[in-house]
C-alpha cells in the first residue's frame, strides 16, 4: 500500500481542490479524504506536505522514434523520460519507419510499449506511407490497438482523402490529428517567415501555409460531424479559425505545446536549431494569441510534440537541421512558470489541459482521482525552483536547458507503482 498524505490533491474532473490523504492499494485508489489515521502496517508512507497530488499526466502527441530512429529514442526510454515528467499516459504518433500503416508495425510497438514504466498508446497513420494519397485500413489498425489516426510530420493536401478520412474516423468513433503547414507555401520549413528568418537570410515558412489547412479542416469538421484535432497551434489567425468552429458547432480540439506559448521567433537568435520546429515559432502577437485562446478555452489541450533528435543533428547550419524538440521532461514547469504565476491560467486549468482533456479526445478513462480509480498520480511542488540540465531523453536537444523554471516532479505513480523518484 501507498499513503499519500498531506497533499493539496486537485482533480479537474470532480473540480476539488482540498488538502487531503490518498490511499492506494494494488493499483487502484481505496481511499480519499481529509485524514487516513489508521496506516496498515508496511504502508509506504508518502509526505506530499506543500505538493500538488493531481492526475498522472497525458500527452496526446509525442514521438518515441521506435522503430527506426532508436538511436534518438526507444519506446522504453521515451517512456521514462515521461515518467519525469509526471507523465502516466503518452500516445505516440505514426511517423516511424516502417510507419504505422500495418498490423505488424502496430503490435511490435504495442508489445514493446508492455515494458514500459507507463502507459504507451499509439495512433495508426491516416495515409498509407504517410503519402496523403490512399487511406490506411483504419477499422483493422483499431482493432489491433490503435486509439486514433494521424499523419503528423505531413499534411494532408487531398480534401478528398481527409473528408473519406473524417467519415471512416466518425464511423470508428475515433479523434483524428492532423499536421497543418501547406508545403507549397514554404521556403524553408521550422523558421517563421519574418525579421529573424531575413536576419537568418532564410526565407521561412508563414502563418497562411497553417492557416489555409486549419480553416479547410474546421469546414470539414463541421460538414462530417468527425472528432478533429488540429496539431501544435501556432498563429493567431488559426486560434481565431477554431474559437469560430467550435461556434459552428464542430467537434474540434486544438493542442499547443509548451515552446509556443513560452517561446517567440526571436528564440531561434538565441538558440538555434533548437529553437527550430514545425510549426515554427511565430511572433509575440501570435504568442499573445495562443495565450488568450489557452485561457478562453479554445486551445484546450497542452500537448508537448516530444521530438528527440540527436546532437550532431541539431549542430548541422539551420537550413538543413531538423526540426523539433524534446518536450516531456519541461512541460508541466513551463506550464507553471509561463501560464500559472503570470496568471494566464489557475493551477486547476493547467492540470485540466494536462490530464482530463487529453483523455477526453481519447476517450481514454483517465485523467482524475477518484476512489475505485486507477491509480496514476503525480506530485509535484508547484513552487521549487530547479535548472533544467540533464535528461533522461536519449536526446537533449531543447532551448530549455540551462533555463530556470518553478514546479519539480517529486514522484510519478502508475497502477500503484512509483515509476519516477525526484
Amino acid at each position: 500500500m501507498i499513503l499519500i498524505k498531506g497533499g493539496r490533491a486537485i482533480d479537474p474532473m470532480s473540480n476539488t481542490d482540498k488538502v487531503m490523504d490518498v490511499l492506494i492499494d494494488g493499483e487502484k485508489i481505496t481511499r480519499i479524504c481529509k485524514e487516513i489515521k489508521v496506516i496498515p502496517d508496511g504502508t509506504n508512507v508518502i509526505d506530499a506536505s506543500n505538493c500538488i497530488v493531481a492526475p498522472g499526466l497525458i500527452d496526446v502527441h509525442s514521438h518515441f522514434r521506435d522503430p527506426g530512429f532508436t538511436y534518438k529514442e526507444d519506446i522504453l526510454t521515451g517512456a521514462n523520460c515521461a515518467a519525469r515528467g509526471g507523465y502516466t499516459t503518452v500516445v505516440c504518433m505514426a511517423n516511424t519507419k516502417p510507419a504505422v500503416d500495418n498490423i505488424e508495425t502496430l503490435k511490435y510497438i504495442l508489445d514493446k510499449a508492455k515494458g514500459a514504466k507507463i502507459e504507451v498508446l499509439q495512433t495508426g497513420s491516416i495515409t498509407k506511407g504517410l503519402n496523403g494519397r490512399e487511406l490506411t485500413d483504419m477499422e483493422e489498425l483499431k482493432k489491433n490497438g490503435a486509439v486514433g489516426f494521424s499523419d503528423d510530420g505531413k499534411p494532408i493536401m487531398d480534401s478528398s482523402i481527409a473528408i473519406r478520412a473524417m467519415n471512416m474516423a466518425r464511423k470508428l468513433n475515433v479523434p483524428l490529428s492532423f499536421h497543418e503547414e501547406d508545403p507549397s507555401l514554404i521556403a524553408e520549413n521550422g523558421i517563421n517567415k519574418g525579421v529573424v528568418a531575413k536576419k537568418l537570410n532564410l526565407t521561412g515558412s508563414p502563418h497562411e501555409a497553417e492557416n489555409v489547412l486549419v480553416a479547410r479542416d474546421a469546414i470539414l469538421a463541421i460538414s462530417t460531424g468527425a472528432k478533429v484535432n488540429i496539431q501544435h497551434i501556432s498563429s493567431a489567425l488559426s486560434v481565431e479559425i477554431v474559437r469560430w468552429a467550435k461556434k459552428m458547432g464542430a467537434d474540434i480540439t486544438a493542442e499547443v505545446t509548451p515552446h509556443h506559448f513560452s517561446l517567440n521567433e526571436n528564440a531561434v537568435l538565441k538558440y538555434g536549431a533548437n529553437a527550430k520546429m514545425n510549426p515554427p515559432l511565430r511572433t509575440e502577437k501570435d504568442r499573445l494569441s495562443i495565450l488568450e485562446g489557452l485561457k478562453d478555452g479554445t486551445l484546450n489541450i497542452i500537448a508537448t510534440d516530444h521530438a528527440p533528435h540527436a546532437k550532431e543533428e541539431k549542430e548541422k547550419e539551420m537550413r538543413t537541421a531538423p526540426s523539433g524538440i524534446i518536450g516531456l521532461e519541461t512541460a508541466l514547469s513551463l506550464g507553471i512558470t509561463n501560464l500559472v504565476l503570470p496568471g494566464i491560467l489557475t493551477i486547476m486549468q493547467l492540470i485540466e489541459k494536462m490530464t482530463v482533456n487529453p483523455a477526453k479526445l481519447y476517450g481514454l478513462n483517465k485523467g482524475y482521482i477518484k476512489e475505485g480509480s486507477q491509480a496514476d498520480i503525480v506530485i509535484f511542488d508547484a513552487g521549487e525552483e530547479w535548472i533544467v540540465d540533464k535528461f533522461v531523453s536519449k536526446s537533449s536537444n531543447s532551448p530549455f536547458k540551462g533555463m530556470k523554471l518553478h514546479g519539480k516532479v517529486k514522484k510519478t505513480i502508475y497502477k500503484g507503482d512509483i515509476v519516477y523518484e525526484g
